[in-house]
């Protein structure tokens, strides 16, 4: 009597694990709100189905078409949780509580491919992955967060583009890189001839001021205070006198 008695307290009595919900279930009638992890006092003729609410990883490897029409490959993952609130809801609409299989691998693959047709491939190569790998996040959070489903990220791993696009995306970006080095030498070359033009013309202003400023008076003046001093100086000398009313001696050393 002893033993019946302490098995009817232990089936009063049930243990959800961590990171689960449980959904209480007497005969068909489901109880809205999910016990959470723990030991709970039960109806010893209720059932108990137990939900994981851990995040949990679905992995996809596909082909999608660009906005082009180009075959894209695509390797993509969704980590996803259940919402513990809808717990109850899910094991009453999703047959077997299955929703991963029923609700989120198909809509998750259709939601692919169907973002993936919006954007260029060309774009894909470089600065739209991330735009793509939310955008399908954002789609597919609003498709299944209404049956209970929880998208925490949509992380885009790989974009496999045509080998005929990917060599023509490269060629164009050496294309670029050399004309923009060439642009860059020919902006050297033109500031260089500026400079020389201007340093020309600096020299050219001052050879026309110095020119400007001498005269033949100046220079007549100039050359008689040379032979001046030299006409003063101790050392031997021979002078000849030079031809013409303006001529000015020359004088040799005789030493």
């Amino acid at each position: 009597m002893a033993a019946f008695s302490l098995l009817g307290l232990i089936q009063c009595f049930t243990q959800v694990p961590a990171g689960h919900v449980g959904v209480v279930d007497i005969f068909g009638i489901v109880s809205p709100k999910s016990v959470p992890a723990g030991i709970h006092l039960i109806n010893p003729l209720a059932r108990v189905e137990k939900f994981s609410i851990q995040t949990k990883e679905h992995k996809e490897t596909m082909e999608a078409l660009s906005q082009e029409g180009l075959s894209i490959g695509l390797e993509i993952s969704a980590l996803y949780r259940l919402d513990p609130d809808s717990a109850a809801r899910v094991y009453k609409t999703v047959a077997g509580g299955d929703y991963e299989t029923i609700i989120l691998i198909p809509q998750f693959r259709s939601i692919c491919r169907t973002v993936t047709a919006s954007f260029q491939a060309s774009a894909l190569y470089s600065t739209k992955r991330d735009q793509l790998g939310l955008a399908i996040r954002e789609e597919l959070a609003k498709v299944v967060a209404p049956r209970g489903v929880i998208i925490e990220t949509t992380p885009l791993r790989n974009v496999a583009l045509p080998v005929q696009l990917t060599q023509a995306i490269e060629q164009k970006q050496k294309a670029d890189q050399e004309s923009q080095r060439m642009e860059f030498i020919l902006t050297k070359e033109k500031q260089e001839a500026d400079r020389k033009r201007i340093e020309a013309k600096g020299i050219a202003d001052f050879q026309a001021i110095v020119a400007a400023g001498i005269s033949e008076q100046l220079l007549r003046w100039k050359g008689i205070e040379a032979t001046e001093k030299l006409a003063g100086s101790e050392n031997a000398k021979v002078v000849i006198i030079g031809s013409g009313k303006d001529g000015l001696p020359i004088i040799l050393d005789t030493k």
